[in-house]
């Protein structure tokens, strides 16, 4: 079933009289990594040519709202990669709305890339109300030509050495995104007098249980197993080649760090960040947390040895979607996001689109992902985790300004 968001009347002086009604929200991501499980006789993996790193996953790592730099009211202020941002195969994409943009962060420059993952993607294979494929970590292969991103990494990586696999997973499989939709939905929907929380709703109950935590745990196990064996099955012996697996940024600030008042609408139909303070409290302190843990039972799950973590959910402090340390380009005296320090004082976040955006390059399922400045930060993150080929495990806060090659300033600890 399709979902959307709930639309509504506002002045002629508000914003956002562009964006585009495309999908609903579709999934954050998350990355976890895994070893081999038995594999095949050792021998080594293709050798020759240039190395590659692979990413695999969900719309966190592939790319999803990596065209647009910061939010603005005036989207060609922001509009970084244009009308060709997701179209990884030329003039169209490889897979209809994984949204593999061009600034993905596994571009990290020392390796070739290949971007397998896919926006809205879960651990296994399936299909969105939309009925487009959404390829798993898994094995899934049909007459049409579908694949699964297991099979796909195995296939590649058969004829080309690769160094590093990046795995972002699971925060589709626990609903993430359909709790944001509604949260917002509460929003629009509730007064400030008689606020609905999605916190209380049953949905989220559910969703975070303890049960169906360790059930999307042992599902992330399972695609992680899944990654070793498809390197196995490529002729990769264990220690050939490194498993990354990185969790989710948190996206939301708490309540006490929002600029923007949660009386009235605005909040939403303004400034596109409709959550209720003890929402946004919850999503920060609560749920982003409780999706970062469900991740590292994962890997112990997995039974992989051998797994490197990138922890990214300090990354975007400071520059969370509405934060107080922010601005919308619109709203400084910059002209557009090539303006000296546009990135420093720019949301990292896209911010959340309802299905009253309409007739514009916008898609629903960009909101609430990383932009092109928070693509930009992670592949900063992850070029100093791939070390030059000596991969490491570590933790990434941000700086401040732009490196040579025009990316945030990031350390990595």
């Amino acid at each position: 079933m399709k979902l959307f968001l709930p639309s509504t009347q506002r002045p002629r002086t508000e914003r956002r009289s562009v964006p585009v009604t495309r999908a609903l929200l579709a999934g954050l991501a998350t990355a976890v990594s895994v070893s081999a499980l038995i594999a095949p006789t050792a021998h080594a993996g293709p050798i020759g040519g240039d190395e590659w790193v692979v990413s695999v996953g969900d719309s966190y790592i592939s790319g999803e709202a990596g065209r647009w730099a910061g939010n603005s009211s005036d989207p060609a202020q922001t509009d970084a990669l244009g009308d060709a941002a997701y179209l990884d195969a030329g003039q169209s994409e490889s897979t209809a709305g994984c949204h593999r943009s061009s600034s993905a962060e596994i571009r990290i420059g020392q390796a070739q890339a290949l971007n397998l993952a896919c926006s809205g993607a879960k651990t296994g294979t399936s299909w969105n109300s939309s009925g487009e494929f959404k390829p798993g970590l898994d094995f899934y292969k049909d007459a049409a030509g579908n694949t699964g991103q297991a099979l796909a990494l195995q296939n590649f990586a058969s004829t080309h050495r690769v160094s590093m696999v990046v795995v972002s997973v699971g925060g589709n499989d626990l609903g993430f995104a359909s709790i944001i939709a509604t949260c917002v939905s509460k929003f629009m929907t509730s007064p400030s007098w008689a606020p609905s929380y999605c916190k209380d709703s049953a949905t989220v109950a559910t969703n975070f249980s303890a049960s169906n935590r360790a059930a999307v745990a042992s599902r992330i196990g399972a695609s992680l197993a899944n990654v070793a064996k498809a390197m196995g099955g490529a002729g990769y012996a264990p220690g050939e080649y490194s498993l990354v697996v990185q969790n989710y940024v948190s996206p939301l600030p708490r309540s006490s760090d929002i600029s923007y008042s949660e009386a009235g609408f605005s909040r939403q139909s303004t400034y596109g960040c409709g959550f209720w303070n003890a929402d946004l409290d919850w999503a920060a302190g609560t749920a982003v947390p409780a999706i970062n843990s469900t991740i590292s039972a994962g890997i112990a799950a997995s039974g992989v040895a051998g797994v490197h973590t990138l922890n990214v959910a300090s990354l975007f402090s400071g520059h969370e979607l509405c934060a107080d340390t922010t601005q919308k380009l619109n709203n400084s005296a910059l002209a557009d996001w090539r303006s000296a320090g546009a990135a420093d004082i720019s949301e990292w976040i896209n911010e959340v689109r309802t299905a009253s955006t309409v007739f514009s390059d916008y898609y629903i399922q960009e909101s609430l992902h990383p932009n092109y400045w928070g693509q930009l930060a992670l592949r900063n993150c992850l070029r100093q985790v791939y070390n030059d080929g000596d991969v490491r495990s570590g933790s990434c806060t941000a700086g401040s300004g732009l490196t040579s090659a025009g990316e945030p300033a990031v350390s990595l600890s």
